[in-house]
């Protein structure tokens, strides 16, 4: 197995990174902007990414449940909503940037766990390697193409959150 392409393992480095960055924007001595751009491009490009090559190949397999699926989709609309939030916050650190932070992180942490405990574990056990290093593939090649886009510029974010 190679953690480079497994698409259960991509998801979850991902995962890890974003709990980094909550870390630096909860931090008063990280540069909690540029921690929130980071964070912004890799949730859109990471939630594009799944949704438009891992969430409609996983929901072909019978031991993984499509609802979960559906649901982790509505989970990604719900952070996307919180993440446009905090941008939407003039400054950086101020009390409404904190809560507004505390509400992404919420979301965020609920829906990695959830999709960490349902859908990535079904597909741990019920998808072959070569094919979860094809969904990685596909995966990594979408989610680098949404980065190189700045797919988490705010006008972008609001654009997705607004449905357009």
């Amino acid at each position: 197995m190679t953690a480079q392409t497994d698409v259960v393992e991509l998801i979850l480095k991902d995962h890890r990174r974003m709990e980094d960055l909550f870390r630096q924007m909860r931090s008063v001595e990280a540069d909690r902007a540029a921690a929130l751009a980071e964070f912004a491009d890799l949730l859109i490009a990471h939630g594009l990414a799944e949704e438009s090559e891992v969430y409609p190949a996983l929901k072909r397999y019978k031991h993984i449940d499509d609802e979960e699926v559906e649901h982790g989709e509505e989970e990604h609309e719900e952070g996307n909503k919180a993440l446009l939030d905090l941008l939407e916050v003039d400054e950086v650190g101020s009390e409404e940037w904190d809560e507004k932070l505390e509400e992404l992180v919420e979301k965020v942490t609920h829906h990695a766990d959830e999709e960490e405990r349902t859908i990535l574990n079904g597909a741990r056990e019920n998808v072959a390697m070569n094919r979860r290093e094809e969904l990685g593939a596909a995966f990594a090649a979408e989610r680098a193409r949404q980065l190189k886009a700045n797919c988490g510029d705010i006008g972008n974010v609001r654009d997705i959150v607004h449905g357009k």
